[in-house]
């Protein structure tokens, strides 16, 4: 057996792998990117737009354009999301729900509608008994985003008519997952600690806490101190959309396309959005950062700092892979919108939890990882969002188990709100692959190979 599996790889390498000449002569766009690094269009979509460059005439050849990179935003339908942000903050109000509402309707509600919605979301987050034993019985629960990903696939069994066509009822299954995934996610995990030995506690919402108060309340089994709250809130606004092209998004939309109902569309994106080159990047964020502090005698000198990042870069230290994690992004180049806001957070929770040394040595990693790649690459970066996220909810005291959950339960709105999107649109999605070449083999009898 190992040796037809060793074959097998080696075959695969052979076959598979296509030169790098062969894609440029025939002008192939790997992932769906152009060689200068700006995305393909693929579809339109009034949800999300990300901007992290411009494209501006080339002075050294007027027929030709270029990239030319700018400060990142993200807007949702059209608002910028640091302004909701900082209307939140200075309200000292709770936003989530808010945008969940702009991001299936593309407008912003009036109190009375916000009130309505919050209401019907609260109601919709109460698992049924199904849903409740689907968690407890039936799921394996200690890799969370693989037991997110069963719940959310099952929920289909929990649907009179899961697979419906009626635009209003499919609506209405998206709600229903946008308000149940953050108590799936929670009890997920409390699950999961009773297998480790815990005592089992399910937890129910409560209907005066939002859903950031709400999650945290699950999660810890008392009421969370409000600030605290506040600035989980503000990371579910962050995270609950980022464009159409992003992968997961790109997936629901795809299985979206194809007919498949709800269930599976955003079951796909879950199983899209725990790769670590997308939401589980901040898991490795932090794995790395555990490898810094065990690494870095003197946390407070760059000299140290940058010495080991080099030895990163060369694949001789964390993980071996060469990945500076938390660093880079497809569109945003000088500087990501979202990671202002959660370096706030870090700095503000470091400082109340006696944290800043540690905070201080992300500082040195976000200015220094840039520098080293501008260097070595001669590329443009900056630290994403997943770079200070995992910080915070380590600080706010969520268990690293969780951090991609958390990232998946917000997206369930952008996802939901593209899935409705695509349906309305109503074009399956197929893009064109081609062969390297065009030989034709001759088939031959299994005894003359």
């Amino acid at each position: 057996m190992e040796q037809i599996l060793e074959k097998i790889g080696k075959l695969t390498l052979q076959h598979d792998k296509i030169s790098p000449e062969v894609i440029r002569d025939k002008d192939i766009k790997l992932g769906l990117r152009n060689p200068d690094g700006s995305g393909v269009v693929v579809g339109i979509t009034t949800k999300g737009r990300v901007t992290g460059y411009e494209m501006v005439q080339d002075s050294s050849d007027p027929s030709k354009k270029k990239l030319k990179p700018v400060e990142g935003r993200l807007y949702y339908c059209g608002y910028d999301v640091n302004d909701i942000i900082a209307y939140n903050e200075k309200n000292k109000r709770f936003g989530f729900e808010e945008v969940v509402y702009l991001l299936l309707t593309n407008v912003l509600p009036n109190k009375s509608d916000l009130d309505k919605f919050s209401n019907s979301m609260h109601k919709r987050a109460k698992l049924s008994n199904i849903e409740r034993r689907i968690i407890i019985e039936e799921v394996e629960n200690f890799n969370q985003m693989y037991a997110l990903h069963s719940v959310i696939s099952h929920l289909s069994r929990c649907d009179k008519d899961p697979d419906t066509n009626d635009f209003a009822k499919i609506s209405e299954q998206c709600m229903n997952v946008i308000a149940k995934a953050p108590v799936i996610v929670a009890n997920n995990y409390n699950v999961y600690k009773y297998r480790k030995g815990d005592d089992l506690r399910l937890a129910r919402t409560r209907e005066n806490l939002s859903v950031a108060e709400n999650f945290l309340y699950m999660l810890r089994g008392q009421i969370p101190d409000r600030e605290d709250a506040l600035m989980f809130d503000s990371c579910l606004v962050m995270h609950a959309e980022h464009g159409g092209g992003n992968n997961s998004t790109f997936t629901v939309r795809t299985v979206s396309s194809s007919g498949a109902n709800t269930y599976m569309a955003l079951a796909a994106g879950v199983a899209s959005l725990s790769g670590q080159f997308h939401g589980g990047a901040n898991e490795s964020v932090m794995s790395m950062m555990k490898h810094c502090q065990k690494e870095i005698k003197d946390w407070n000198s760059e000299k140290q700092v940058r010495r080991y990042l080099e030895k990163i870069f060369d694949k001789k230290a964390a993980d071996g892979s060469g990945k500076i994690y938390g660093l880079g992004h497809a569109v945003y180049t000088i500087s990501d919108p979202r990671t202002a806001v959660l370096k706030k957070y870090a700095r503000t929770l470091a400082a109340k939890n006696n944290k800043l040394e540690l905070f201080n040595l992300f500082e040195k990693v976000e200015k220094i990882g840039p520098e080293l790649v501008m260097e070595r690459k001669g590329n443009y970066v900056c630290v994403n969002v997943d770079f200070y996220s995992g910080l915070v909810y380590k600080l706010l005291g969520i268990p690293e188990a969780l951090f991609t959950p958390i990232f998946a339960m917000a997206r369930t709105a952008g996802w939901s709100a593209h899935r409705l999107e695509q349906i309305i649109q109503g074009k399956i999605i197929r893009p064109a692959y081609i062969s390297p070449n065009y030989e034709i083999f001759e088939y031959t009898d299994v005894n003359e190979r």
